[in-house]
């Protein structure tokens, strides 16, 4: 069964060249495009595709505003987004992954590197490397505002393990790299992270990282 895709992209030549790429596996399908950010929300919500590619800077609705449409609960039917812009710190990131976004992809990536990213979007987890965590939150996450009243019944309900992993998360560390730093197999982190998920309500390991920044159990510089 394919996996269909949506683009949006102001830029009929970059819609050109995602579609390229994108058409050229047996088991993807661009359904259709849109040039900005309310034709993207209309034709998602008409063709219901598996992922959008949601450019970030785009006119009529941006895409940070579009996503949060599309992902919002309240939409009826939520899509994944994966969204995509110029620059790999563009001051919009942030703020597309706490309206929802699944992960985010700098222009200039390889055909093979979208690929796996709406693959991996569409089968349900994020996609955002640990470097670019790093990168990102290191420069935005003092503009995520600290919220200790909403989460600290969820805090409460963590083990001092679960803490403990979701504070290197935070930090930018892989599976691998928080079982080397807590003497853990990489099999327990995975434990510890489905765990994560299922009690603070998350749906993918980006949005435990928000979580971090928003109850101020990591700090903005701490990286």
């Amino acid at each position: 069964m394919s996996t269909t895709v949506l683009i949006a992209d102001d830029q009929p030549l970059m819609r050109a060249a995602l579609r390229m790429s994108l058409t050229a596996e047996p088991d993807i399908e661009v359904v259709g495009e849109a040039a900005n950010g309310l034709e993207a929300v209309e034709l998602a919500q008409s063709l219901q595709p598996d992922v959008v590619i949601m450019d970030i800077r785009m006119p009529h609705l941006d895409g940070v505003a579009a996503t949060g449409r599309l992902t919002s609960p309240q939409s009826g039917t939520p899509c994944k987004v994966l969204v995509i812009t110029t620059f790999d710190l563009d001051e919009y990131v942030v703020e597309a992954l706490r309206a929802g976004a699944s992960g985010f992809l700098v222009k200039d990536v390889t055909s093979e590197e979208l690929v796996h990213a709406v693959r991996v979007i569409a089968a349900g987890n994020a996609l955002l490397a640990p470097t670019v965590t790093r990168r990102l939150l290191a420069l935005y996450a003092h503009r995520l505002p600290v919220r200790p009243s909403d989460s600290t019944g969820l805090i409460k309900s963590l083990t001092a393990r679960e803490l403990e992993v979701l504070q290197l998360i935070a930090r930018g560390m892989s599976n691998l790299e928080i079982g080397q730093a807590l003497h853990l197999a990489e099999s327990s982190v995975k434990s510890h992270v489905g765990h994560l998920l299922a009690k603070l309500g998350r749906t993918d390991r980006v949005h435990l990282v928000i979580f971090a920044y928003e109850s101020g159990l990591v700090q903005a510089g701490a990286i």
